[in-house]
């Protein structure tokens, strides 16, 4: 009796042990999983950055500062209302505050979870983690992460496209399922479903899916068919309380109602199948390049890897025709997919054009709908040491996957032939030039602009320098547009900065050093603190008024007989007596001239720390030459 129960002691503490450690194994397999998507979503997204928030990011971060609180979440009287996406993206800037350059990593960090959970997804359906992280490589390698890494609004992409996939998955479990969670899953992905329209109005295409899941399903519960019906009609109430309509706007400030039209909505619907398939079918301002223009070794492999989709959807319909086992279940599954794909598809068809990042949603649906297939291809293969037979479908999606990886990369090297890529590296480089190089010592300056070709709009003028104050300063910074050097008088770092735009390069630069070397250059003795030693020299150009005004300020006691002599252009031209610490001088010439100024003074500083030039440190000098 002894020995049994020490038998069975030990089989126990054996199956514990065996438990542990399968569980360590599968929770460092997850853990290695996440760091190689995250590693690959950084690696992939390497140049893109963020220095300064420009046009929509630029407009949400004045709403958020400009507009209480429940004004900014709710904006009531408007055309959108996504309270939820809003006060994520207000805490969002609340937390960054004038760390611009966060927002780029923090959107490939939720790309990464959001690859995470495809993987997840994907494990799950085909029952291969080789599969799933395939789906989540191929997923962040994707041209279409453009807007979600490169924008702070990214955030409200990928919020709507993880609620939309958690929405997708739920109902997948509640057709697939038996359990006593079913009922539960339905109604979380009906909770889902009311979050997903406040992030983004354009999800609530989805609610069909709610109703055909059940009626797949035969579904008699009153309380399941009750709960995506109450969740769409609180959104519809909430939108029509907060914003007067339950009408979508549409893009670029229009209406659906408006611009909706049969054939419009056929056209964007085929390219966005189009974009599925790797097939750029749009402008190049919406997608980098079109189709038409593409190099023939991106055709070859975009034909190549949908060729192995034909064959993979092939196979899997001549199984389905073959095997009877599961049929009815598998259709109704792929029939999910495929509405859900669908109806992604038709919401963002009715409006004035599709953009890649609407598609994203629908890509990413697409390869779990992939992965879903080659779980039923290779159905009992492990169970019965087949794995052998398995090996042809890997090998197609892998191959889908190597040819798409160049492709992708390739179409990402054309970002910036996106509409809005240009112009949020032109203002990354303003960031640059001035935040980023002399931080919160911008504030209180004037920054010149030269040349207008960049075409700054006002708002911009006004508010781009705002984000970097997180003291909210009422004299932050003006911006003043000139089109010549010779529109402002001297430069003096301390109250201006000068930019100069190049459109050559499409970046601003700071020319602030060489315009103040242009205009008033030290030939001897002369420093850019305003020191002269007994002897100096400078040249300066006269402003539009051609008059020079110099002030002269010693700083110690004044002594008898303390004379200075200016002369002009080698002539001289007036003897100063110092009677006091500051004595002024106005010099008339022409406008724009530039004109040599030499220094010679009797006296000195006494006892002075530092010796700069060949004479010692004798007087203060500032300049207005307006």
């Amino acid at each position: 009796m002894e020995k049994q129960m020490d038998r069975e002691k030990r089989a126990q503490g054996e199956s514990l042990g065996y438990n542990w450690f399968r569980h360590a194994v599968e929770w460092r397999t997850e853990l290695l999983v996440f760091v190689m998507l995250a590693v690959f979503a950084f690696f992939v997204n390497r140049d893109m950055e963020m220095k300064g928030l420009y046009m929509d990011d630029l407009y949400q971060w004045y709403s958020f500062h400009s507009e209480d609180f429940l004004q900014a979440i709710f904006t009531p009287g408007g055309t959108r209302c996504r309270f939820l996406y809003n006060l994520a993206a207000y805490v969002e800037m609340a937390l960054f505050g004038p760390n611009v350059n966060w927002y780029v990593p923090f959107n490939t960090m939720l790309n990464a979870l959001i690859a995470y959970t495809i993987y997840r997804m994907a494990h799950r359906f085909s029952r291969s983690p080789f599969m799933g992280a395939v789906c989540g490589l191929v997923y962040l390698m994707s041209r279409m992460a453009y807007y979600q890494i490169g924008q702070a609004l990214g955030l409200m992409e990928s919020m709507a496209l993880w609620l939309a996939l958690m929405i997708l998955y739920l109902l997948y479990e509640y057709l697939n399922e038996t359990d006593e969670k079913n009922g539960r899953r339905f109604l979380i992905a009906s909770g889902l479903y009311f979050a997903v329209c406040f992030v983004h109005e354009r999800y609530m295409v989805l609610l069909p899916l709610f109703f055909v899941t059940l009626l797949f399903g035969k579904c008699r519960d009153i309380r399941l068919w009750a709960a995506p019906t109450a969740s769409f009609g609180a959104v519809q109430l909430i939108r029509f309380l907060v914003i007067g309509s339950v009408s979508p706007a549409g893009t670029g400030g229009t209406n659906v109602a408006d611009t909706i039209s049969v054939s419009g909505v056929v056209k964007f619907a085929l390219s966005q199948i189009a974009y599925l398939f790797g097939i750029n079918a749009g402008p190049e301002h919406l997608n980098g390049q079109n189709w038409r223009e593409a190099p023939v070794w991106v055709m070859i492999l975009i034909a190549f890897a949908d060729l192995m989709l034909v064959v993979f959807v092939i196979t899997f319909l001549a199984r389905q025709i073959r095997i009877r086992r599961g049929r009815i279940l598998h259709l109704k599954t792929a029939a999910l997919f495929i509405l859900f794909i669908g109806a992604c598809i038709a919401c963002s068809s009715v409006t004035i054009r599709v953009e890649m990042r609407w598609v994203y949603v629908s890509y990413a649906a697409a390869l779990l709908f992939l992965s879903w297939m080659y779980g039923v291809l290779t159905e009992g293969t492990m169970e019965k040491g087949n794995v052998v037979k398995a090996v042809p479908f890997l090998v197609m999606f892998a191959v889908y996957a190597v040819c798409m990886l160049p492709v992708e990369n390739y179409y990402r090297g054309l970002y910036p032939n996106l509409y809005y890529w240009t112009d949020q590296e032109r203002y990354n480089s303003l960031a640059e030039e001035t935040f980023g190089q002399y931080g919160v010592g911008i504030f209180g300056k004037t920054i010149f602009v030269i040349g207008d070709a960049f075409e700054m709009e006002e708002f911009t003028e006004e508010n781009f320098f705002k984000v970097f104050d997180r003291l909210e300063r009422e004299d932050s910074t003006k911006v003043v547009h000139i089109d010549d050097i010779r529109d402002i008088g001297l430069i003096d770092p301390e109250q201006m900065l000068v930019i100069q735009e190049d459109p050559e390069n499409n970046r601003f630069q700071d020319v602030t050093y060489t315009v103040k070397r242009f205009k008033c250059r030290p030939l001897y003795g002369f420093y850019d603190d305003g020191w002269l030693d007994e002897k100096s020299a400078v040249q300066v150009m006269a402003g539009s008024t051609g008059v020079i005004n110099l002030a002269f300020h010693y700083p110690r006691d004044l002594r008898e007989d303390q004379w200075l002599t200016v002369y002009v252009n080698d002539e001289p031209y007036e003897y100063i007596h110092f009677t006091e610490n500051t004595m002024s001088l106005s010099v008339p010439v022409d406008p724009y001239e530039p004109v040599t100024f030499r220094f010679e003074t009797n006296f000195y500083v006494p006892n002075a720390l530092e010796v700069r030039g060949d004479t010692n440190l004798a007087v203060l000098l500032t300049m207005q030459a307006d």
